[in-house]
């Protein structure tokens, strides 16, 4: 148990999030976090946006109960599928999502193409189509849904053959047409990233929202009366199977009922 300034919640279909969680740990190390894995509903890019947002609702007022000052929606498909109306249904609460890196890969390459690695829901969603409009407008970006990676992620398989061949057969072609800089579109996608460096080499831009994340959850946490001197443990909550956290993230997470 320890004291802490600010509760926050965050959460994903299943550990992805967990990159998130630790850049938002390593930037605030006097908050406590709340994680909470959706694994009954992974992956949630290939579902119907409603049922996103039903899940998306469910777990915020789950986190909201258990104290959370601020939420994080730590997955790229929730985020486009349900934030809008998380903010709508909650004003008062501070929400922090995710979205593709658009913006700083079109500034970063060099060769004017960029690859997005996202799953479909994302590359579909209306929140991604502003992005490219916005600031897209100048290279080419070629996109990949990533069929099969999050399962794999999931499964702990970061550096097993099989994850090497699907990892290949999705960025070989985003290479071969000239790609230099690639966006992380995914939270579960940092995991591989070692992987993914071998197979890309040090040519290849690798542009991980994370960091940038946590900055916005520091900047949205200004203001907020802290909760100092009460005593709580960072938790990690599944609503299905549990992963393995050791493999994911060093938060010292109490693993509790969901």
């Amino acid at each position: 148990m320890r004291s802490f300034d600010h509760h926050i919640g965050i959460f994903d279909s299943g550990i992805g999030g967990l990159s998130v969680a630790n850049a938002v740990y390593g930037l605030l190390p006097r908050a406590v976090l709340t994680y909470y894995a959706d694994t009954a509903h992974v992956p949630y890019g290939p579902r119907p946006r409603a049922e996103i947002l039903a899940f998306s609702e469910r777990i915020t007022r789950f986190l909201l109960d258990r104290g959370a000052q601020l939420i994080v929606v730590a997955c790229n498909t929730a985020t486009a599928a349900a934030l809008p109306a998380l903010r709508k249904q909650w004003p008062k609460i501070p929400f922090v999502g995710m979205e593709p890196a658009v913006k700083p890969a079109a500034a970063a390459t060099r060769t004017g193409k960029v690859g997005v690695l996202a799953t479909q829901s994302t590359i579909q969603s209306e929140r991604y189509a502003q992005l490219m409009a916005r600031y897209a407008g100048t290279v080419e970006v070629l996109e990949n849904p990533c069929i099969g990676l999050v399962p794999q992620i999931e499964a702990g398989e970061l550096q097993t053959s099989a994850t090497r061949t699907l990892l290949t057969q999705i960025v070989q072609p985003m290479l071969a047409a000239g790609v230099d800089t690639l966006v992380l579109g995914c939270t579960h996608y940092p995991f591989i990233l070692p992987l993914l460096r071998e197979i890309v080499g040090p040519q290849v831009q690798l542009i991980d929202p994370a960091p940038a994340v946590a900055r916005q959850v520091a900047r949205r946490l200004q203001g907020i009366v802290t909760t100092d001197n009460q005593q709580m443990a960072h938790q990690f909550i599944a609503s299905g199977a549990y992963s393995a956290l050791a493999t994911y993230t060093d938060i010292p997470f109490v693993e509790c009922a969901g």
